[in-house]
């Protein structure tokens, strides 16, 4: 599985968002800006500002990545739970597709508010709740909730998107705007999102789920895609918050 591309995918998906929320957060004149999460890169490769920019992220393997592919930025391998800045040094924290994967994402959002300047921003530009996924032919369903069941397994919460909201209000940081990703799935995906799409679902269901199973849904999740039949949406969604 080649993750880079995967979170290049990723990225892809929230461009327009981001582009409009970073000027909501004034990127334009912020100093320092952290993505906790940084994965390999994705998003921190394309960040244009004149803002010393800052990544963290607790897998040594991603970092080595973004190294490369974010060379301008200051990289750091630490726990978004534990962040190593002091306070109040960032004007905008932000994080993408992390918080569903943080064992306390109260924890996580509180740390990123610690490090964030007073009026600063603090944005999750995109949390998904799988408890919600909708797939169409009926005969499909059952892969929402395999792949639900499989992220709980690895210790994610697939529904903490809904609770975006909820969690900047638990960790006193104000929120400003919030909403969801526009549903997608209603035609075929560009050349090489499906097969994309398939290895992360075959990732997470091995060995929980039967191979041979797993390939017989594949095509006829092919074939619906074929006929104009699939639907394939997961709820997703995002907050920008200030810190006060």
């Amino acid at each position: 599985m080649d993750w880079h591309k995967r979170y290049v995918q990723q990225a892809g998906w929230t461009s327009e968002l981001r582009n409009y929320l970073f000027k909501r957060a004034g990127l334009s004149g912020a100093r320092r800006v952290l993505e906790v999460g940084c994965g390999s890169g994705a998003i921190l490769s394309g960040l244009v500002t004149g803002a010393a920019i800052h990544g963290l992220d607790r897998e040594p393997d991603c970092l080595a990545e973004a190294h490369r592919y974010a060379a301008q930025a200051n990289l750091a391998c630490a726990d978004a739970l534990h962040l190593p800045y002091g306070g109040s040094v960032f004007d905008i924290t932000f994080c993408h597709f992390l918080l569903l994967w943080v064992g306390d994402p109260l924890q996580a959002l509180r740390e990123m508010k610690r490090v964030t300047r007073p009026g600063g921003s603090i944005l999750a530009l995109a949390e998904p709740d799988y408890s919600a996924r909708v797939d169409k032919p009926e005969e499909l369903a059952v892969l929402g909730r395999w792949q639900a069941e499989s992220l709980r397994r690895q210790g994610a919460d697939p529904a903490v998107g809904s609770r975006l909201p909820e969690l900047f209000g638990q960790a006193a940081i104000r929120s400003v705007e919030t909403g969801s990703l526009q549903p997608a799935g209603m035609n075929r995906p560009a050349p090489g999102e499906w097969e994309l799409e398939w290895a992360v679902l075959e990732a997470d269901l091995a060995g929980m789920i039967p191979a041979a199973e797993i390939q017989r849904l594949k095509r006829l999740d092919e074939a619906a895609w074929q006929r104009g039949e699939r639907v394939l949406h997961v709820p997703t969604y995002w907050i920008l918050g200030s810190s006060g």
